[in-house]
């Protein structure tokens, strides 16, 4: 007997549909799986066997084979268990009268016949309702994570038991109901602008990096509030809408750290350790390719406390996303691209003991070691971060004050209507924001004046600017001007967009 039966395979964030087929003919009892399968799925064989006895099932004393096509596409995982113990059923006709045509089938066997969620049902569901399938069966573990797909029919099954009875109409289940996308809701942020006393250039430079989306670094000694700066950047985000929350929740979901509410609804901000090897920035892996923290920061932040101690070919893989908004991950079994962006936040200290420029303590740090320490960031990546700014130590009676200091809720309301400003302006187009503008945009939105001309030649010479930094620098001031409400980019904008570029050369 034979029996076709439909499920999907994960190729980085996309599915691709795979035919699960069964053939099962008299002579000596056998078990053999084609399909390019990998280990986790060539051990489906006794977790379908164990779940099909304990299920109450029988498991065949026959030849068996089971091919998963197209048998030029590797296969891996535990996505086929489910769909390959239907496939047995059916072709032994113990699911008499059972129509799984269209059906397709994800999830993980237990021996005892118990479905367990896998790693990436959301890009599969995304990409299955693409392709035209309308109806899915997947482990009850899954179901708020599913649940926001809407014009599907999705049932969430905890046994192989209910699947069966389902598929028999014995039980039918119920579909999931569609959630509703809520925003962030009542969720808060244990940061906030408002416990920041002091630094108010630092504040003003969040401000601006957050509104036109560039990367910022903090340059100060230690103690002075370089990291609680970092943590407030979420909070002065604009709300993700639900489109990007998908995106996001996609990336956590094949990563396999999806938070219980099936939906990622606050902006990721990732901090890796200074010790994070390129492979953990980037992603990769041995047998399937995961997602990197570039990618789990996507449409969030990506803070890298002390920025000189890590290692320098992690460093300089940053160049290439920060330019493109995504990142190729290439392995010998092909190439996967996954969304990667975010705003770059790094921070560090001036020199290897911190106090290099300090009013209060005494730098012991010879030059050639502040030299070395600070070219640990190369020359090109320094050019990719937009703003850099100093964080000056706080003094006793700012911080002991009692006078409120502005909150992350009133910044983030000017904010929100920067970035307004710029989606009109680029309604129509991939860009989101004055950081992903190229040079056609910059031509067609960020005229300047003689006098800007005139400023930004000066600072250019100077400053032994790049090409590119000079772009930058055009790309904050539209920012700038777009915080003040300004149609066009007046000098003082180019003056406080400069400013902000005054470690390009402090190697």
């Amino acid at each position: 007997m034979l029996s076709k039966v439909i499920s999907f395979a994960l190729s980085g964030l996309d599915g691709l549909p795979v035919e699960v087929e069964t053939d099962i003919n008299n002579g000596l009892p056998s078990y053999e799986l084609v399909g390019l399968p990998d280990a986790a799925v060539k051990e489906s064989r006794e977790r379908v066997r164990s779940a099909l006895k304990n299920s109450g099932r029988k498991f065949p004393a026959q030849k068996i084979t089971v091919n998963l096509a197209p048998a030029d596409i590797k296969k891996e995982g535990s996505y086929f268990d489910l769909a390959i113990a239907v496939g047995i059923l059916k072709a032994t006709e113990q699911l008499v009268g059972a129509d799984c045509a269209g059906i397709v089938f994800l999830g993980e066997l237990a021996l005892d016949g118990a479905l367990r969620p896998v790693a990436g049902i959301l890009p599969l569901l995304i990409s299955a309702k693409a392709r035209g399938y309308k109806s899915f069966i997947l482990p009850a573990g899954n179901a708020n994570e599913a649940a926001y797909i809407g014009g599907v029919e999705i049932f969430a099954a905890r046994t192989l038991t209910e699947v069966v009875d389902h598929l028999s109409g014995l039980a039918r289940m119920a579909p999931l109901q569609t959630a509703q996308y809520g925003g962030a809701g009542a969720q808060k942020y244990k940061a906030d602008l408002a416990f920041v006393k002091g630094q108010a250039v630092a504040r003003r430079a969040l401000e601006v990096a957050v509104s036109g989306g560039h990367n910022i670094l903090l340059v100060g000694p230690p103690g002075t509030g370089k990291t609680m700066l970092a943590r407030c950047i979420p909070t002065i985000m604009p709300d993700m809408t639900f489109e990007e929350a998908l995106e996001v929740t996609k990336i956590h979901s094949v990563a396999g750290i999806l938070n219980e509410e099936g939906i990622v609804s606050l902006r990721p901000f990732r901090t890796p350790h200074h010790t994070a090897t390129t492979v953990s920035l980037c992603g990769g892996g041995n047998r399937t390719v995961k997602p990197g923290e570039i990618s789990l920061a996507h449409n969030g932040v990506l803070f890298l406390d002390e920025m000189p101690e890590y290692h320098r070919s992690a460093l300089e893989a940053l160049r290439q996303p920060l330019e493109d908004g995504c990142i190729t991950v290439t392995r010998s079994g092909g190439a996967v691209t996954f969304p990667a962006n975010f705003i770059l936040c790094a921070s560090m200290n001036p020199c290897p003991c911190g106090n290099y420029g300090s009013a209060d303590k005494v730098c012991t740090c010879t030059p050639a070691a502040i030299h070395k320490y600070r070219s640990r960031i190369s020359g090109p990546l320094l050019d990719r971060i937009d703003i850099q700014v100093e964080v000056d130590s706080v003094k006793y009676d700012d911080l002991v004050s009692k006078q409120e200091e502005e909150s992350s809720a009133c910044v983030k309301a000017r904010v929100e209507r920067a970035r307004e400003v710029q989606r009109r302006r680029f309604e129509g187009t991939d860009i989101r924001t004055n950081a992903d503008m190229s040079e056609r945009e910059l031509r067609d939105f960020c005229a300047l004046s003689p006098e800007c001309e005139k400023i930004l030649r000066l600072s250019f010479e100077r400053l032994k600017l790049s090409a590119r930094a000079r772009s930058r620098i055009v790309k904050v001031a539209r920012t700038v001007a777009d915080l003040e409400g300004a149609e066009r980019i007046c000098p003082a904008h180019i003056l406080e967009a400069v400013s902000y570029r005054s470690y390009d050369n402090f190697g």
